[in-house]
């Protein structure tokens, strides 16, 4: 019986893993070249940077807004459908540039529908894998699948026939991203009493080891975004071709893959606490080389490859000690949370500082900024790995 249950959720899982690999599809292609993009249109960096921030921007309302909905009404499946309904709809936006003003209003409606969409994503499935990381890396490398084919092939279209089919490739990949949430199963959650909604979170918030991970989690990703904001910018700077550069970001994705293959034979060895900061160490050493060792080709493709740490393992850490702190119906609002706090607060700060000081003083003193975040976000994950220390002792 128990066999059949596990059979029976695989094949829940495998919708989750094409809605994953289209999602990341879209956001392959979406996130390194956009910037790109802007600049043919002909933008400075400074309203590149303002645009490209209107991700993180979304990220600091709009998943805690779909979270807690999703936690009252149980309806995550519907959820997300409904979102990218809206998000293909405004990409349409996209065919016509009339202006930073309107480019910004388009990007506003399309992010705060697809901002929230893996928050959501993650709390629909995190009771399947019931803490099988092993499972869940197997489910969440075919994002990573999907990332890597788009951010190569259309590195390779936009270099052979310019940056002109941005809104085509924007409307083909979210249409995959819509069929697949019509393909997940309806999955609902039965509601609690109204008066029960929302009381807990409260204390958990006021754990030591939870106030230090959000802490750790902030300047983590404030120092990725200069990857995942300004990489193609610096890299198309220093003169390497369209085609390089998505090779170089395959490169990260690759290295993704191969974490999130292994993972579970991997992640059970140390605590999640412990990775968090390993992950923050190397986070250091990766902003670290792109600042000194640019020109270096062989340098940027290690540094590249230190994102199976920098972020598959980060991720996979992250969402296991979100699901352990934030359990049953605190699940949609703790994901929100770490997308809030990490990706909109932390992205917000991490584009809007990365792009003055880019432009003022270059990347690379961007970059050497970007790893002092990330020696900060280590010095709190130390925190956390002392906390949880402390918390284990009493007990």
């Amino acid at each position: 019986m128990a066999e059949g249950s596990r059979a029976a959720t695989g094949r829940q899982l495998v919708p989750f893993a094409a809605l994953s690999a289209t999602y990341f599809a879209h956001v392959g292609f979406f996130n390194p070249y956009l910037p790109l993009w802007l600049k043919d249109m002909g933008l400075p960096i400074v309203t590149i940077s303002l645009l490209t921030s209107m991700q993180s921007f979304t990220r600091v309302f709009a998943p805690y807004a779909w979270g807690a909905f999703s936690d009252h009404t149980g309806e995550r499946v519907r959820l997300l459908r409904f979102s990218a309904v809206v998000a293909l709809v405004a990409s349409a936006g996209l065919w016509f540039p009339y202006g930073a003003w309107w480019l910004g209003l388009v990007l506003l409606v399309l992010f705060t529908h697809t901002s929230s969409m893996m928050s959501l994503t993650e709390a629909a499935m995190a009771h399947m894998v019931a803490g099988d990381w092993g499972r869940y890396g197997r489910v969440r490398l075919w994002g990573s699948v999907g990332f890597m084919l788009t951010v190569f092939l259309a590195g390779a279209w936009f270099q052979r026939y310019g940056m002109g089919h941005f809104p085509v490739w924007a409307a083909a990949t979210l249409l995959g991203v819509l069929l697949c949430t019509l393909w997940l199963p309806d999955l609902r959650e039965k509601q609690e009493p109204a008066r029960t909604r929302g009381a807990p979170i409260v204390p958990v918030l006021a754990q030591p080891a939870v106030r230090w991970f959000f802490a750790s989690l902030l300047f983590h990703v404030m120092a990725h975004f200069s990857i995942y904001g300004f990489l193609s910018l610096y890299l198309d700077a220093l003169g390497y071709g369209k085609a390089m550069i998505g090779t170089l970001w395959a490169v990260s994705v690759l290295a993704e893959i191969v974490w999130f293959f292994w993972q579970g034979r991997l992640i059970g060895r140390l605590s999640m606490p412990h990775w968090l900061l390993i992950c923050g160490v190397a986070t250091t050493v990766r902003m670290a080389m792109t600042a000194g060792l640019g020109h270096w080709l062989l340098a940027l493709f290690l540094a590249q490859a230190l994102h199976a740490l920098t972020f598959a393992t980060h991720h996979t850490a992250c969402i296991a000690m979100v699901s352990q702190h934030f359990p049953g119906r605190m699940r949609g609002r703790g994901q929100a949370l770490f997308t809030v706090i990490g990706y909109g607060l932390g992205g917000v700060a991490g584009v809007l500082a990365g792009g003055a000081i880019a432009s003022r003083f270059g990347f690379e003193v961007m970059y050497c900024g970007a790893a002092g975040l990330a020696l900060l976000a280590s010095l709190c994950a130390w925190q956390v790995v002392r906390s949880t220390r402390s918390r284990v002792a009493v007990g």
